[in-house]
C-alpha cells in the first residue's frame, strides 16, 4: 500500500499491487487492473519509488531486484530457456 495525492490533495492509500500502468501525461494517470482510473499529484517516478520502498519493507532492504517486481505467475525468459535444456 502506498499513499499518493489526488489532484484535489485528498489523501489516497492505494494497493499498488493492482496497478496495471502509469501514464505521464500533463497529470499522473494510473489504471488498475479493475479498470479504475486514479489521476495524483505525484509524479511517475515518485510512484515508483514509493512503490519499490513498500516492497523493501515488505521483503527487506536487501531483497533482490526481482523479488521487488510483482509476481507475474510467468516464467522468466532465462528460466525458460534453462528449463528446456
Amino acid at each position: 500500500m502506498i499513499w499518493l495525492t489526488r489532484l484535489n490533495r485528498v489523501a489516497l492509500v492505494l494497493n499498488s499491487d493492482m496497478i496495471e500502468h502509469i501514464e505521464v501525461t500533463p497529470d499522473t494517470v494510473i489504471t488498475l487492473s479493475n479498470g479504475q482510473i486514479w489521476r495524483v499529484r505525484e509524479s511517475a517516478e515518485e510512484v515508483i519509488d514509493r512503490i519499490v520502498a513498500f516492497r523493501r519493507r515488505i521483503y527487506g532492504p536487501d531483497a533482490a531486484p526481482h523479488e521487488l517486481r510483482e509476481e507475474s505467475g510467468h516464467d522468466e525468459p532465462e528460466a525458460a530457456v534453462s528449463q528446456a535444456s
